[in-house]
């Protein structure tokens, strides 16, 4: 089994950006222009390395190599992203790797993408790019090209030899035990080994409502691969496990002014097999709350006055300060009740939103991460 954070460490110490490996500072799927971006590099990746796995490290400053990290992805439905736009699409898979110097909400992502031995194009225009365009790797640039009938294998050798260097032992396995163990030792730190192979470890504050468990500030992850499966400083969380299985049901906080309730968004089920495999699988249970036209329609215009106000660096009263504070969840709550132009509006406020305050932005982004699940569900 792979450690994932070896493995990034042999990728930056060993390999500049070539044709089986790329590295970014971060990527944006929420915006048109880093959504194509990134799938140019997914099929261009996945053409000009027929035989092996290629990969994308995202974090990472360009110029030193040096780890600053980026947000939490959660990255159940990129799949569906790739299937939508690419034909003969690889299998991505996108993990959040822990490394021991990041902030707690920080992680490096690792885009994996596997061989499928079949060329790679775009299904539809976005963005810039033409349905049609095929892309490969030129040393470490995804470059459009009309057809390349010999795709020459020369990486299986390295790339094999990278991920050899980066089998998990016994050793790392219980450093990142002890090391979860401290670094989160106030929020109840607990483990469990499934089938005599796989640690998990999780953490979280617990809270009893009605005879149900909740947590909060749940950290989740798999130790073999040194790999973060949750992470969540706002949602609430339900945890289930047996010998065979742990399972995190996700729910989310929706409402206007003190009138909030929790609903069930995801519930994520990670199986582990008897011959060390493990699966993860993902459904979305989420139910948008429903709620009077004309009451939307009024709370609606007032989000866009308020954020007029921030657009033109006007003082906000104390009443429009509190306002703010739920800007992001009530442009979503009249998105998902068919008001199809306050996503915009959320958008157009997002820079605005980060000037004000850390904490309105994250609860920016949390919406965004809402609406990205039940977009590509």
């Amino acid at each position: 089994m792979i450690n994932k954070r070896l493995l990034i460490k042999n990728l930056l110490a060993h390999n500049d950006e070539n044709s089986f490996y790329d590295k970014k500072r971060k990527i944006d799927i929420g915006q048109k222009e880093g959504k194509a971006k990134f799938l140019k590099h997914v099929c261009a990746l996945s053409n000009s390395n027929p035989k092996n796995n290629s990969f994308i490290v995202i974090g990472v400053e360009d110029a030193d190599n040096s780890i600053i990290g980026v947000d939490f992805f959660d990255d159940s439905k990129i799949q569906n992203l790739i299937n939508a736009y690419l034909t003969n699409p690889p299998i991505v898979q996108y993990e959040n790797v822990p490394f021991p110097h990041l902030p707690e909400h920080k992680v490096v992502g690792l885009v994996t993408i596997r061989p499928i031995d079949q060329l790679t194009s775009l299904r539809k225009n976005i963005w810039k790019y033409y349905g049609g365009a095929v892309f490969f790797r030129d040393g470490s640039m995804s470059m459009p090209k009309l057809f390349e009938s010999d795709i020459k294998d020369v990486n299986s050798k390295i790339v094999e030899a990278i991920e050899n260097h980066s089998q998990n032992n016994i050793e790392y396995t219980l450093d990142g035990v002890f090391d979860f163990m401290k670094n989160r030792q106030d929020y109840n730190p607990k483990y469990k080994v499934f089938k005599e192979y796989f640690v998990v470890c999780w953490s979280g504050q617990k809270k009893e409502v009605k005879d149900e468990v909740f947590y909060s500030r749940v950290d989740i992850e798999l130790i073999n691969e040194q790999v973060r499966l949750f992470f969540s400083a706002l949602d609430e969380v339900s945890i289930t496990l047996d010998d065979n299985s742990f399972k995190i049901v996700e729910y989310v906080k929706l409402g206007f002014q003190n009138n909030f309730k929790y609903y069930p968004l995801e519930e994520t089920l990670i199986s582990f097999g008897n011959n060390a495999n493990y699966n993860i699988e993902s459904t979305l249970i989420f139910q948008p709350p429903q709620y009077d036209k004309k009451m939307l329609h009024h709370i609606y215009n007032a989000n866009n006055a308020l954020l007029e106000k921030l657009k033109k660096g006007k003082d906000l009263s104390p009443t429009e300060v509190k306002d703010l504070q739920n800007l992001p969840v009530t442009y979503l709550i009249c998105y998902l009740n068919l008001f199809h132009e306050a996503i915009d509006k959320l958008k157009e406020a997002k820079p605005f939103l980060k000037v004000y305050s850390a904490d309105v932005y994250m609860r920016y982004k949390e919406a965004i991460r809402i609406l990205r699940k039940v977009k590509y569900n």
